[in-house]
């Protein structure tokens, strides 16, 4: 392509598939007979150090404490996944189009640019566009192996059970959940979860891994529902090694994170069925292109667009800003007079050229850096000090009601404490330091009144702070989940050796944990600590009480 004025230089756009024999040998050709000033290239400079073989950018621990970073790299697996998935297919290594560029501009002895946008903030901006829902998606497709509505329902599910869970306990009596059924269900999470350890143990020595695994959980199950709950074996057994308040938490939990998961993943299949939920389409895509398929324009522009109705936010930000930051780099080349040969992968060929041919048309490049913010109202934000402010006004009104110091200090304990034992437990499991699970567990108490902070922030802090995590990790995560020979509790073992894996789990583990002991704070240990002011009621009421006593003091300061 060649769209300049007098004076100026011009640009040529290869459009590539990544994961490209044909592609690899259309670049170093293309280069070659043309010999231009420069080969402009889709890179930035991280990626071009890690193909080139140097050390990848480590996460500072810093950036970890800015909120999303975990989340961030969680996206950016997922889309290096699917592409050196793809690569494995076509056996090319992903980049080795890109990779040809630069060494074929090297050996001719040619400039090289680097034109695309950092991968960092690409990916930040990637997260931050997508919508709750399409987020929800996504873990559907990692967790279940399935994007369409059935995955979105098992996940949304699952939450919505962790806090169903806690109200089951606290009002289910008014529906028909009785104290047995609580126990029952209770004995049969623990003996199910016995049983399924102990057949998998035994079924490990002649089945393989993933045959092991099902054997074990589906015995484990059939062995929870029949003894546990419906013949009630051992309930006294459990009752006495939970207590009554852990055999009400578990009980509760167990129903409400079952009946959450059966009407989301229902409600899904309903809205499968009537076409009301697009799937998105998976390995089967793919697995019956051919390479020259891949570049083709059309079939490059359904990809494009069944990727945009999966997330319109994402694909702004993954696709039609990075053509606009690209081709502000080559419009200034051109406009330096140089003849410029720019690779970049063909999905974003057609709107390079577009602006290439209108660059009038390219919006402000201030616009296409830094980190994104979501448009709308920050209802995020107001939540948070929202929950902040509940907080505060509990212990105020209580204060304000006339209870005394000490009991007000011994709720306070009791959050402090259930919070930060939850959070350091859950960390620890996940394999973290026992001083990041330290850190995590206290801070967690105050974390947890703002949604905007989390204490899993701080655990990752520390833990980077021993272990550095960088990009390159993700690479060693790609190779693991390509293994299908080996057994996936080993596997899974495999992939917390790695760090970025290991920082992931700490830091969700570590949220998780505060989560659930709030829940937990208010649906079950307020009301035993507070069991002789009248439990939750009892609370309730004085907390209006010290609303009209506080109310009486500012009308009698005003007047």
């Amino acid at each position: 392509m060649n769209d300049s004025s007098p004076g100026e230089g011009h640009v040529r756009v290869v459009g590539t598939a990544h994961v490209s024999a044909d592609s690899v040998r259309e670049v170093e050709e293309t280069v070659r007979e043309e010999r231009p000033d420069v080969v402009a290239v889709e890179l930035d400079e991280g990626r071009y150090r890690q193909l080139k073989g140097g050390t990848p950018d480590d996460i500072e621990a810093r950036d970890l404490l800015r909120g999303n970073t975990v989340f961030q790299f969680i996206a950016y697996w997922m889309l290096s996944y699917v592409q050196s998935r793809m690569g494995d297919k076509f056996d090319v290594k992903p980049g080795a189009d890109m990779l040809a560029a630069v060494e074929t501009a090297e050996e001719e002895g040619l400039d090289v640019a680097l034109v695309d946008r950092d991968i960092q903030v690409t990916i930040q901006r990637f997260w931050q566009r997508m919508g709750t829902l399409e987020k929800m998606r996504m873990a559907g497709d990692l967790l279940f192996g399935v994007a369409d509505a059935r995955g979105v329902g098992a996940v949304f599910g699952i939450a919505v059970g962790v806090v169903l869970g806690p109200l089951v306990g606290l009002f289910g009596g008014a529906v028909g959940v009785s104290d047995l059924l609580l126990t029952r269900t209770a004995t049969a999470a623990v003996f199910g979860g016995v049983a399924a350890y102990l057949l998998y143990t035994v079924a490990s020595f002649s089945l393989d891994g993933d045959d092991a695994i099902l054997a074990g959980l589906g015995g484990g199950a059939a062995i929870g529902i029949v003894a546990g709950f419906g013949l009630g074996v051992g309930t006294g057994f459990v009752s006495g090694l939970l207590g009554g308040l852990g055999t009400a938490i578990v009980g509760s939990l167990v129903i409400g994170v079952l009946a959450g998961v059966v009407v989301g993943v229902t409600v899904g299949a309903v809205l499968n069925a009537f076409g009301l939920f697009a799937p998105v389409e998976g390995d089967a895509d793919y697995e019956e292109f051919d390479m020259a398929e891949l570049t083709d324009g059309d079939v490059v522009s359904a990809m494009m667009e069944e990727f945009r109705r999966f997330s319109p936010g994402g694909a702004e930000a993954l696709i039609d800003e990075r053509d606009a930051y690209i081709a502000h780099q080559l419009v200034a080349l051109r406009q330096s007079g140089r003849h410029v040969v720019a690779v970049v992968g063909a999905g974003h060929r057609e709107g390079i050229e577009n602006y290439l041919e209108h660059p009038e048309t390219l919006p402000p490049m201030e616009s296409l850096v830094g980190v994104a913010e979501k448009d709308g109202f920050p209802w995020g934000k107001l939540l948070g000090f929202g929950v902040t402010a509940v907080f505060v006004a509990f212990f105020v009104l209580l204060a304000m009601a006339g209870v005394g110091n000490e009991r007000l200090l011994t709720i306070f304990g009791a959050w402090f404490l259930i919070n930060g034992v939850f959070a350091a437990a859950l960390a620890k499991v996940a394999g973290a330091r026992w001083t990041s699970a330290l850190v995590g567990g206290l801070v967690a108490w105050m974390t947890s009144i703002n949604p905007l902070l989390a204490p899993g922030w701080f655990t990752g802090y520390v833990e980077l702070r021993h272990t550095p995590v960088n990009v390159g990790d993700i690479g060693t995560l790609n190779e693991l989940l390509d293994d299908e020979e080996t057994p996936i509790v080993e596997l899974v073992g495999q992939m917390f050796d790695v760090p970025l894996f290991k920082l992931i789990m700490v830091v969700a583990m570590t949220n998780i944990g505060s989560i659930v002991a709030s829940f937990l704070f208010v649906t079950y240990v307020i009301p035993v600590i507070a069991s002789d002011l009248g439990g939750v009621a009892g609370v309730t009421n004085l907390m209006f009480e010290g609303a009209r006593n506080s109310a009486d003091l500012i009308w009698r300061s005003l007047t």
